[in-house]
């Protein structure tokens, strides 16, 4: 163990000189704060984050002896609150492209109500979905000062979604070209909306299915280590050697692979954005 406890040290310093001399020469080694941690973390919070899975690893490395141990308990406590946000990132995308589906059907109501297009726009910006609520009253204090082709291209650009693009072309194509079939046109574009949400969601339940039964088996093998760890300590004493802490370390390297094959996986690839933008922002 000693010999493994010099050669972790002297890799720590190895390491410490590399990413030294790389700072100097100005290239980045590490990954940075926004891939490690959510996107509306403050530096502060992060780095407090960092100062406690580094104390994680030490009281871990206290209780056990086991310097791999160490290094996995500090580095599942770093990569949390990301493992976190991808639930809820997730989540609040299928939340968006609801409400782009909702908003589209207030401007379709609007009109059939005989409102002009730019009236239904400015009406469905006062009551419009929570999750792009925001962009949309920035619309409709852009249209007093600007046209509404422009303020529907900075709109776009604004909720930077692939459906919401759908919905703004023709919107765009209306204004410029006073279309009749407007109405029937948004209600269609609703549904393909809404029906893209529900196949999201079917996907999601089933990958759902699989994290659970990850976490699981992450769970069982975490529980029933510190079960053998508390009452059966002699059962685990081939792992106090070297040879042993490096079979740890396969372990968890094979668990990590497993960890991170399931989350490529699960991601969700957009699509390009659909609108072609000129260089001053307009649709074309």
């Amino acid at each position: 163990m000693t010999v493994l406890i010099s050669v972790l040290l002297g890799a720590a310093f190895g390491l410490g000189l590399w990413m030294f001399f790389a700072g100097v020469r100005g290239i980045q080694l590490l990954p940075s704060m926004s891939a490690v941690f959510p996107s509306d973390i403050k530096a502060e919070a992060a780095v407090g984050w960092l100062a406690g899975s580094a104390i994680v690893g030490v009281l871990v490395f206290a209780f056990t002896g086991w310097p791999v141990a160490a290094v996995i308990a500090a580095g599942i406590a770093i990569w949390l609150p990301r493992l976190l946000e991808a639930r809820s990132s997730c989540q609040d995308e299928s939340a968006k492209t609801e409400a782009i589906a909702s908003w589209t059907e207030m401007i379709r109501d609007n009109i059939a109500g005989s409102a002009g297009l730019e009236q239904a726009l400015i009406a469905s910006s006062a009551v419009a979905p929570l999750a792009i609520a925001p962009e949309l009253r920035r619309f409709a204090a852009r249209v007093d000062r600007m046209s509404t082709v422009d303020a529907l291209a900075r709109l776009g650009a604004d909720l930077d979604h692939p459906s919401a693009d759908l919905v703004v072309v023709a919107l765009v194509n209306a204004a410029r070209m006073e279309a009749r079939e407007l109405g029937p046109l948004l209600g269609r574009l609703a549904e393909t909306i809404r029906a893209d949400v529900r196949m999201r969601l079917r996907v999601e339940v089933g990958r759902a299915r699989i994290r659970t039964s990850a976490r699981i088996v992450v769970a069982t093998t975490l529980v029933t280590m510190a079960f053998l760890f508390a009452f059966s300590r002699q059962l685990l004493k081939a792992y106090d050697s070297t040879t042993g802490q490096l079979w740890l370390l396969l372990v968890a390297g094979v668990f990590a692979l497993g960890g991170w094959m399931l989350h490529s996986y699960g991601q969700i690839d957009m699509p390009e954005r659909f609108a072609a933008r000129t260089t001053n922002g307009s649709v074309r």
